[in-house]
This record gives structure tokens, sequence and C-alpha cells, in this order.
């Protein structure tokens, strides 16, 4: 045992003997916005991930349950090598360190093949019956974008009308909910910093992480958390191009432009709800910085008609010159 011991929380040694790991080498990961805590190991040349998910902040039993869906589905989720759901413990494959954000990074002229690659996937994962996971509904669409008059409006001194937005989120969202039955699985959180290209190229197998908040709703979900990315710049050309090839492979119904946009609207409503929290709250002040992105993708989805209830909503609401200038910047 070695690396970074100091850091490490109770536990971790003993779980490890018993998997058989207790000799490993061990290199902490920089943590993100939760309480997960994640760790690269190394035993005798064989790579593996810890991930820390503890109770009574993360339960680790979604995300075993959401792998072995998709593993049984032929996608690509890590291997689960040993786990201890009720102390937050779980042993896992590592899919090396390509992350699609940080491989585009290094190699620009590969950014549409590799996401070109992320929408195949989805389309992929469409094709299957829904999982076995609770429903994207109404009250949960709902809860989220509550966010947004929760914990934005109050930090930057805005007096909104809360019953209003709510009201005027489920007139657009009634026509949404009764088209997306069935629905698909939605990971939640399909974006460019949770896909592993497993063999360092847009050419290779995706892998999945970070999709225990798996629920059954729109195939449009994960397009927009793909596409309408909090934490990289995508362009609206590549935006453009990417929802046409999925539009050819999934030919979905004809109401699919208006639904990717209440849902974008909807998404980067939340998000700038949860990264005002992530401040106010959590003590993370650097999400801040992403918030002018994601409002820049709401203003465009608000234009669409099918969010005109929304749209007046924040002209009567939300400072004109906030939204224009700052891009509802906090700090």
């Amino acid at each position: 045992m070695s690396d970074g011991s100091e850091t490490l929380p109770d536990g971790l040694t003993a779980f490890l003997e018993k998997a058989g790991w207790g000799s490993a080498e061990i290199d902490p990961i920089p943590g993100d916005a939760s309480f997960r805590r994640y760790f690269r190991l190394n035993l005798n040349g064989k790579p593996a991930m810890l991930m820390h998910a503890p109770p009574p902040h993360e339960d680790p039993k979604p995300f075993l349950h959401v792998a072995d869906w998709l593993n049984s589905k032929g996608l690509r989720a890590p291997e689960i090598y040993a786990s201890e759901a009720g102390q937050g413990w779980v042993l896992l494959e590592d899919f090396g360190q390509d992350r699609m954000r940080d491989w585009i990074d290094e190699n620009p002229a590969g950014e549409v093949a590799a996401y070109e690659g992320a929408i195949d996937a989805l389309v992929e994962l469409h094709e299957h019956e829904a999982g076995p996971f609770p429903p994207y509904d109404m009250p949960a669409y709902l809860r989220e974008t509550a966010l947004f008059t929760e914990w934005y409006c109050p930090a930057a001194a805005l007096q909104v009308d809360a019953q209003g937005f709510e009201a005027a989120w489920r007139e657009v969202l009634i026509p949404l909910c009764d088209r997306q039955q069935t629905g698909v699985t939605v990971l939640r959180d399909y974006h460019a910093e949770n896909i592993m290209l497993l063999e360092g190229s847009p050419d290779s197998p995706q892998g999945l992480i970070d999709f225990q908040d798996a629920l059954v709703g729109h195939p449009a979900y994960d397009l927009v958390s793909l596409l309408q990315d909090a934490r990289r710049d995508v362009s609206e050309q590549l935006e453009a191009s990417m929802l046409a090839r999925y539009c050819a492979a999934a030919d979905p119904a004809e109401d699919f432009a208006a639904d990717y946009a209440v849902l974008g609207a909807q998404r980067n409503a939340k998000i700038v709800g949860i990264f005002t929290r992530l401040w106010k709250r959590d003590g993370k002040p650097r999400y801040l910085d992403m918030i002018p992105r994601v409002w820049r993708a709401m203003e465009r989805d608000l234009q669409h008609p099918a969010l005109a209830p929304v749209a007046s909503w924040f002209t009567a609401n939300i400072p004109q010159q906030l939204r224009d200038a700052e891009g509802g910047k906090l700090l």
C-alpha cells in the first residue's frame, strides 16, 4: 500500500485485502462535484479503479445495477471486480486515461469523429428496450427546474415568480411527457468528460461512466447533455451535424426538434441551479465559470416556439442585461 496513503479513507485497506488487491499501488484521483472519490490501482501491472461512494451521501447500488444492465446489452460499462455496496466500495475495470474531452484537446482534428462515435453509441443504446429504472417524469423534471429559482435567483439577488416558473414549465413539458412513452434508458450525464475512448481513438469502443442516475425518459435528453455540454464548447455547427446524424439513424418523431429544445432549456436551467448550489452550499466556486456557457445554450433553446411560456417568464423575471452581458455569471 503506497502513494497518498495519508489521504485514504477508513476501510479501504480492509476492502482491498478481502478483494485480493491488498498490495496494490494506490494513486488518488482529484475529486469533482460529488462526494465520490476515485483511486487508480496497479497490482503487478494489472490496472483497476477503486470508487468510494460513502453513505449517507452516496449509494453505489444504483451504479452497480445500471452497469450490470448496460453490460448485459453489449454496451461498455466497467466490469465490476468486487464490491461492498453498504460501505460504499466498488473495485472496477480501469478504462484508462483517454477521456473523450482530453483526447479532443490533444487531437482537435478528431473532434468530429469522436462525437460521431458518441452519437452512434446513443443510437445503439436507444435500440434496446428501456432498462428497469425509474421514470423521468413530470415531478422529476419540475424538481430539477426548480433548482434555478431555489439557488440561482437568490444568489443573483433576483425576486422572481417561482410559481409562474413551475406553471410555465408544466405547460411545455406536458406534451413532451406524453411523447416520451415508452421511453429509452437515459444516462443523464452523457458528455465528453464521461465517455472513455478505450483504445485511444475515436474509432474505438465508447466506455461509459457516471451513469448511476439512469432513468427511463426521452431520447433527446442525452443528446442535449452531449451537444450542449456545460464543460466544453461545442459549436452550433457540430451540434447541428450530430443531431442530423442521430436523426438519420434513429428516425425519431417529427416533434423531436421541439423536444430537444425543451429538454435543452430544462437541463440548462437545472445546471445553472446546480452550479450555484455547488458554490453556495458546498464551497466549490469553480463551477461558476461554466455558467455563461450553459446560459448561452439555454438562450438558444428558449428561441424555439415550443418554449414560449418559459421564454415569456424569463423575459418578465430575469433582467436582459444579465442574460446578454454577463451570461448569468455570478462572480
